[in-house]
């Protein structure tokens, strides 16, 4: 996957990153350029892997200088940017390495959320995720397919894996999570999901969440690292 680069300009003197003691309407106009970065990343008006000055992201964005900086600091930390001194930002790019790397991290994640769910967790979640699936994959088998079922789909990989990483009860692991779906966006840019592919996604989460009906911990954990293996395989093309 190729990403266009945009030349960077120079930054004039004197404007290098600074760390000033922030307020209150500064953190939020901070979290409001953090919420554009990202936009721009997903809406691909940043491409994946361009090279941008800090100019480069005022003109695009709209934003100031000082929120601007306090965003980029922020994903540098999470491994988004790469920020160079008076030269530009490189933002991370969406390629073979960065898909692994991904689905490698969700996988040392969830999957002792796996192991957690099947032995202890709450028996009603469990069968209304089961329930849930079972309907969806119903409504796929005869022939109906809109965005309508695609958000359904969204949904329930969301209540699935949100539930594997809750049954972990670690806020760093939670807040990890969190920001490791900005990776998943990521790598997904290009993945057209159809009607077939739908419904093995879901049949893979029933072999999950059928162990955890079982409270059979092996054979969760077992599923779990399946379906990211296959998922894996599904994103870079080779199932």
């Amino acid at each position: 996957m190729r990403a266009a680069t945009l030349k960077a300009t120079r930054e004039p003197p004197g404007t290098a990153f600074s760390d000033p003691a922030g307020t209150d309407d500064d953190a939020s106009l901070a979290d409001k350029a953090y919420a554009a970065i990202l936009r721009g990343l997903f809406d691909r008006s940043i491409p994946s892997g361009a090279e941008l000055s800090q100019a480069d992201l005022i003109r695009l964005l709209g934003m100031t200088v000082q929120p601007l900086r306090d965003a980029l600091r922020r994903l540098e930390t999470e491994g988004l940017v790469t920020i160079h001194a008076r030269s530009c930002i490189r933002f991370v790019r969406a390629d073979l390495e960065l898909s692994r790397s991904t689905y490698q991290f969700r996988t040392l994640i969830e999957r002792g959320g796996a192991r957690i769910l099947a032995e202890r967790g709450d028996a009603a979640e469990i069968q209304a995720l089961v329930d849930d699936h079972h309907a969806l994959i119903a409504r796929l088998e005869s022939s109906a397919w809109s965005a309508e079922e695609n958000v359904a789909l969204d949904l329930l990989e969301e209540r699935l894996h949100g539930a594997l990483i809750s049954a972990l009860r670690n806020e760093l692991i939670e807040n990890t999570a969190r920001r490791l779906k900005n990776y998943v966006t990521l790598v997904r840019l290009d993945w057209l999901t159809t009607r077939p592919l739908a419904i093995r996604t879901l049949r893979e989460h029933l072999e999950i969440l059928n162990a955890c009906v079982a409270r059979d911990a092996d054979a969760a954990e077992a599923a779990l690292v399946a379906h990211f293996q296959l998922a894996l395989q599904r994103l870079i093309g080779m199932e």
